[in-house]
């Protein structure tokens, strides 16, 4: 699971570098800045759904602050 969450992450990064890249390359003439944030928020969701996932499967345990107390 943590390899996962770390490729997914380094995805996360990798698009937001690019998307860094082109804007400074293009300076804005062309959408490639527009759809490499696209990807980013893309990759962001679908990080978020498949930890929710994973946790009603029980692949991974949440350990935080014990609902209603």
């Amino acid at each position: 699971m943590k390899v996962v969450i770390v490729v997914a992450f380094a995805l996360i990064i990798g698009s937001l570098v690019s998307a860094l890249v082109f804007l400074v390359k293009d300076q804005g003439r062309t959408n490639n800045v527009v759809r490499a944030l696209g990807f980013r928020v893309g990759f962001s969701i679908l990080l978020f759904l498949f930890i929710l996932f994973a946790n009603q499967m029980g692949w991974i345990e949440s350990t935080g602050v014990p609902v209603g107390r």
